[in-house]
């Protein structure tokens, strides 16, 4: 199907326009303009007209913007009454003046207006929105609408810098959970970013806003999202979530990070999500709270990939594999004897060098570093920076490997100011 590109227009310009039936008769004003959602999602569904009735709902196909920029309604029976379950969003109810998320920009921006388009197609229009304006020109549109005729008021919006992002590089943060479930926007594109670019989306939105984005990831997004954002904003987007969904996070997070949430919370609330924790990871956690924050076993994680010293290349290429925390935090295989004694650090860079008979003793560094678990996190930042580590190995008194600290911990730290 051929279509033809008509006048574009924004919606502060729509709104208010008179809408009459063929006779000329005045049938009410626009109100709204009602866009559909999913995989029809930009396409307007329908104008929302402001009668002496009260709020009625025109098809587009059912109306016909004539030359001069009025609005015609074809047939006055086809006009409704809203439902309230309808599943699309109002331009002007759910858009202007919300924050929004520019995906492709990554961040927060407020929506000043909507810019649409008609098209035209064997006599039949439709109408889609092809972007948002946040610049001035569209706040200047707006705040002036009523006070110039519009022509005056286009010549006077123009002077003001045009700034449109393209509705598909939009995702809207909606803050009613009903209407947001009603509405089922699932924030598909926030969901494909990066973990760190959504951490700093939720810090720049208002805590009503935050929420309503964070409940909608899914668990593994979530918990990599809470492992970017600083304490106070942790406990912010969980303090409205039931323990059994923040237990649900926590478990995909790394050991560390969780233990560190963990003990920032109230006991009873940390207990409380402990409690609904599967026992592997609640075990793994618990014994990390146990450590002083300030120590080398305060800032570790118990996800590495530990073998036993006398293994070969081949069984650590295994262990990999088997590995079930996070791959890309992985840049070292660590040698223990049956009593988890540390006996060496193979860099995963020689690994990939050598051969598959290759033994691991062979490889690692017989002057490899360590830390007891008790040192105190300023010589593990002062550890990291004389040795260039990317992972430090932590050790009880016994010399057992119990975990490793990796470097964005100590530069997590760092920039909390020690």
């Amino acid at each position: 199907m051929t279509e033809t590109p008509s006048n574009p227009s924004s919606l502060t310009a729509l709104l208010g326009t008179p809408v009459t039936d063929a006779g000329g008769r005045m049938r009410g004003r626009l109100k709204d303009v009602a866009v559909a959602t999913g995989a029809d999602a930009g396409q307007v569904a329908g104008l929302i007209l402001k009668t002496a009735d009260g709020a009625r709902l025109a098809e587009v196909r059912n109306i016909l913007q004539t030359p001069s920029g009025a609005l015609e309604i074809r047939d006055v029976s086809g006009l409704r009454s809203l439902k309230g379950d309808e599943n699309f969003l109002l331009l002007q109810q759910d858009i202007v003046d919300r924050q929004i998320v520019d995906v492709h920009g990554r961040k927060v921006v407020r929506a000043n207006d909507v810019n649409l388009q008609w098209f035209s197609h064997d006599a039949i229009q439709s109408l889609r929105v092809t972007g948002v304006e946040v610049g001035l020109s569209g706040a200047m549109r707006r705040i002036f609408k009523g006070l110039l005729p519009r022509p005056s008021l286009e010549s006077f919006s123009a002077n003001f810098a045009t700034r449109v992002i393209p509705w598909e590089l939009v995702d809207v943060i909606e803050v009613d959970p009903a209407r947001r479930v009603k509405l089922k926007i699932e924030h598909a594109n926030i969901a494909q970013m990066h973990p760190s670019d959504i951490a700093d989306i939720l810090a720049d939105l208002a805590p009503a806003e935050r929420a309503a984005v964070f409940t909608t990831l899914d668990e593994e997004l979530a918990a990599e999202a809470l492992e970017e954002v600083d304490p106070k904003l942790q406990k912010s987007l969980i303090e409205s979530l039931d323990s059994g969904h923040v237990a649900d996070i926590v478990e995909e997070m790394d050991p560390g990070a969780a233990a560190d949430l963990l003990g920032e919370l109230p006991d009873a609330r940390s207990e409380a999500i402990l409690k609904e924790m599967e026992p592997e990871e609640r075990q793994e956690v618990s014994e990390l709270l146990e450590f002083p924050e300030n120590s080398a076993a305060g800032r570790m994680t118990t996800d590495y990939v530990a073998v036993h010293a006398d293994e070969s290349v081949s069984g650590a290429v295994k262990a990999l594999k088997a590995f079930d925390g996070d791959p890309e935090s992985v840049t070292e295989v660590y040698l223990v004897d049956e009593k988890d004694v540390l006996k060496g650090v193979v860099p995963l860079a020689r690994l990939v060098m050598a051969q598959p008979e290759t033994r691991l003793a062979v490889l690692t560094d017989p002057r490899f570093i360590s830390c007891p678990a008790d040192e105190k996190q300023d010589d593990v930042a002062e550890l990291f920076d004389k040795y260039n580590l990317r992972a430090l190995p932590v050790v009880d008194s016994a010399q057992r490997l119990v975990g490793i600290i990796q470097a964005d911990h100590v530069i997590a730290f760092l920039r909390q100011g020690r």
